[in-house]
């Protein structure tokens, strides 16, 4: 559980908590990947188990548009862009310190088709659509913003494409599967592990006249 202090700092344009830098890592598939985190972002001790799980289900493709929505310190974003080199990689967070981190945990995984912007939501990525949208969402700031995020992602969507979350049922991951079924049609469950639920709901493709 997260202290409102705490939930302040990693949720917050500008922590003013002071820096506090370490490391952690995280192995996708044989490809193992190093992150330098931070007091002030979410998970700053090591990469959470609901991340570590998104990042196992996700399908990432050469050739797609790819979103990381509330990036953090980018683990989710970094390891799709290696799963898929030729794919293109944009990752987005409120959190300055996160962004920061985040460009710098690309450099540091020698990832280069990647773009990290700061910015509030889909409000960093206005007109733009997606082949995939994978996000841990910031449950701790409110279930209006995470549904807000949920209702935002089908029109960032190619028709198609795909919204990932994960989440724990103290979170609420079960009222969000119902409501990714009413916006969606469908929706997946892709794996149930200590707790967390990774969801799929694709966008439907437009049919032929």
């Amino acid at each position: 559980m997260f202290s409102e202090r705490e939930v302040d700092h990693y949720y917050s344009e500008r922590p003013l908590v002071k820096e506090n830098f370490r490391t952690t890592s995280l192995l996708v598939g044989e490809i193992p990947l190093t992150f330098v985190t931070s007091s002030g972002v979410f998970s700053k001790s090591r990469v959470d188990r609901g991340t570590a799980l998104l990042v196992r289900c996700i399908e990432v493709y050469d050739g797609e548009q790819v979103l990381d929505l509330g990036c953090g310190y980018g683990a989710v974003g970094i390891a799709a862009a290696r799963m898929a080199p030729g794919c293109t990689v944009t990752m987005v967070d409120i959190n300055s310190r996160a962004v920061e981190l985040a460009r710098r945990n690309a450099e540091l995984n020698r990832v280069d088709n990647v773009e990290v912007v700061h910015g509030n939501g889909f409000d960093a990525v206005k007109g733009r659509r997606f082949h995939r949208i994978l996000t841990n969402p910031p449950y701790r700031a409110g279930k209006k913003l995470v549904y807000t995020w949920l209702e935002q992602s089908l029109d960032h969507l190619y028709p198609g494409g795909a919204l990932y979350v994960v989440g724990q049922r103290k979170q609420g991951i079960l009222s969000l599967r119902d409501r990714l079924a009413e916006i969606f049609g469908s929706v997946d469950t892709l794996a149930i592990e200590g707790g967390y639920r990774v969801l799929r709901s694709r966008k439907a493709t437009v049919q032929s006249p």
